[in-house]
């Protein structure tokens, strides 16, 4: 048993760094010819670079509350990435500003789908939301560990 949650849980801290890796490109930006990868959003985004980081190492050291605190926090950031983009996707509008003001500023990132007059996630949103949800599907799968008496 404890070498399936050493084996978990070790998937788990992988999946949470491979997330951290590519969620770093956000800080300094990323351009591949003319087009952004991704922008560079150190500014307005810092903190949230220190958040994944923090439930990271309380999953690590702090077994149980550790792991309940980074699944809670990665579904939050899972829920407002997508209320932010696949739901303007999918319902043409959103609470986070205007379609076309979406559509405007990620004009200069990789795109894989266009779709006129309709915003589509870029390609570094895309695999942010992949791994995010690899990362909740990896904790959640962690056992818990038994308490010591």
């Amino acid at each position: 048993m404890s070498s399936n949650l050493t084996s978990k849980k070790k998937t788990a801290i992988i999946a949470n760094c491979l997330l951290l890796v590519w969620y770093s490109l956000s800080m300094f930006g990323l351009k591949l010819g003319s087009k952004y990868l991704v922008e560079c959003a150190f500014k307005e985004e810092w903190i949230f670079m220190l958040i994944p980081l923090i439930t990271l190492a309380l999953f690590i050291f702090l077994d149980n509350i550790g792991k309940y605190v980074n699944l809670v926090w990665l579904v939050m950031w899972f829920v407002t990435q997508f209320l932010s983009h696949e739901w303007y996707t999918i319902f043409k509008s959103g609470f986070m500003g205007d379609m076309e003001n979406k559509i405007s500023y990620f004009q200069n990132c990789i795109q894989l789908f266009k779709i006129e007059g309709r915003y589509c996630p870029d390609l570094y949103h895309i695999i942010l939301h992949i791994l995010i949800v690899t990362a909740i599907i990896c904790v959640a799968l962690v056992p818990q560990k038994a308490k010591k008496r």
